[in-house]
């Protein structure tokens, strides 16, 4: 169902991974017979562009490009007053001037002109998290022949994407490394493991991308067995030869102990999933103080530019899902065949 719709070779989606990959990694996917993604949520106009032109040049392959749908909230003084106090040790420690950081959203959603920026590539796959876009940019986007797809952290919330559009849902557990797509409920108790979610969302009339915790062959086996078209995988990508992954990103990974992973808000104020390191340790996972998405990151950047000069991962994101397996300086091509045939590739 999922090759004859998008017409892929591979029933497999790598996760749009933002920070950690460019247009090279979706290439590579591509042309390795699954589906490549380009995350687009943190790019310019002139990225954006840029990004398209060699994913069109260098593969004819179908591809798929994310964007966020996520409302911007206000962002008050007095939510500014209270996050800025709690993180003023951290400011004092690497002489930030917390009046000089901006005060200005760091992620957009997808509005009307970035639609029409893309809209001569004519991308044949447009996924988003977060929800949808208005109906109009959906129907826009359906028109040039593009499949819509989104992330469901819920069977309600996979409901709510089929009733309003989507051609299929990514059933995005629990498991998942990066941000929960969340959008009906901010409530982590109403989200279902990898496994659970699929099972309740294999009854509606359209494919369900399994994601989150799917690391091996076996695991890809287990999912399409258990009723998923397909699965989506980001985490075992992020030490492969075309990944842009950090090297601070890169040395947490390798070195993390097992069951490392949590869910935090510290970083851009909704929950998404990383290993812990020194700021979530001493503020907690999900300190109360931190400002709504995508707020919070204003003042972790500028401690994360800081501390990262001194060579250390204390204040980053280091995004990265619950089950990981070590593929270190391994081909997209070779990791991609792994997952959907058994050979393995890990170098551990």
């Amino acid at each position: 169902m999922f090759n004859t719709l998008f017409a892929t070779q591979y029933p497999l989606i790598q996760a749009p991974m933002a920070g950690v990959q460019d247009a090279v990694l979706a290439v590579a996917v591509c042309e390795a017979g699954g589906l490549g993604s380009l995350p687009c949520a943190m790019l310019t106009n002139e990225q954006l562009t840029a990004q398209l032109e060699y994913i069109t040049q260098a593969t004819n392959k179908p591809y798929n490009v994310n964007f966020f749908c996520h409302q911007t909230p206000q962002y008050t003084k007095a939510q500014r007053t209270q996050w800025h106090a709690l993180l003023k040790p951290y400011f004092s420690e690497f002489a930030i001037n917390p009046k000089a950081l901006s005060t200005m959203a760091s992620r957009q959603p997808i509005n009307q002109h970035v639609v029409d920026l893309i809209a001569p590539y004519k991308p044949p796959v447009v996924s988003f998290h977060f929800g949808l876009p208005a109906a109009a940019i959906v129907a826009q986007i359906k028109r040039w022949g593009a499949k819509v797809i989104a992330s469901a952290t819920t069977l309600q919330e996979a409901q709510w994407l089929v009733e309003h559009g989507a051609d299929a849902i990514i059933a995005q557990g629990l498991e998942a490394g990066g941000h929960r797509g969340h959008f009906l409920s901010s409530d982590l108790s109403l989200q279902l493991s990898t496994a659970e979610l699929v099972k309740a969302c294999t009854k509606l009339a359209v494919p369900v991308i399994a994601a989150g915790g799917i690391a091996s062959a076996a695991d890809v086996k287990y999912y399409l067995q258990l009723g998923a078209a397909a699965v989506q995988v980001g985490s075992a990508y992020l030490l492969c030869e075309e990944a842009t992954t950090s090297a601070l990103h890169r040395d947490a990974i390798l070195q993390q102990p097992a069951n490392s992973t949590v869910l935090t808000t510290v970083f851009s104020g909704r929950a998404a999933r990383g290993i812990e390191n020194r700021i979530m340790r001493e503020l907690g996972a999900m300190p109360q103080q931190a400002p709504a998405f995508p707020f919070a990151s204003l003042a972790l950047s500028a401690l994360r530019a800081k501390s990262e000069a001194q060579g250390k991962s204390d204040f980053s994101p280091l995004w990265c899902g619950q089950k990981y397996i070590v593929r270190d300086a391994v081909s997209a091509a070779e990791i991609t065949e792994e997952l959907v045939s058994g050979n393995p590739k890990s170098t551990v």
